[in-house]
């Protein structure tokens, strides 16, 4: 039986949300995962069950910092943004991300 696309997600979930919080600015956790959702044309879904462990651990670890504002329908939501650690930290995500994808890619042509 094949894997849903969100089994292979284990190790990606900080750089999907860095890059969207780098590319989008500063973002709500619904609109995140919608965001993720919205530009895989839908193959990824990020549960709320893993995005906001990760969004405390990654505001915890300095990399985004937090602040309550209210969403385009009126709700209030608390909205996260890259600091200067996060910027670091995507860089190195996304270092890591071409080493791996590069590894794999060698591991498929060559096995």
């Amino acid at each position: 039986m094949p894997k849903h696309p969100n089994d292979r997600l284990q190790g990606t979930l900080d750089l999907l949300i860095l890059t969207t919080l780098a590319r989008g600015g500063p973002q709500h956790g619904y609109a995140i995962a919608q965001r993720i959702h919205h530009v895989t044309d839908e193959a990824l879904r990020i549960e709320e069950g893993s995005l906001y462990p990760a969004l405390q651990r990654m505001t915890g670890s300095k990399w985004l910092r937090a602040h309550w504002g209210t969403t385009d329908t009126g709700r209030k939501a608390r909205f996260y943004a890259l600091t200067p650690q996060g910027w670091q930290q995507l860089e190195d995500e996304e270092r890591q991300w071409a080493f791996l994808t590069q590894a794999v890619n060698k591991a498929l042509r060559f096995a």
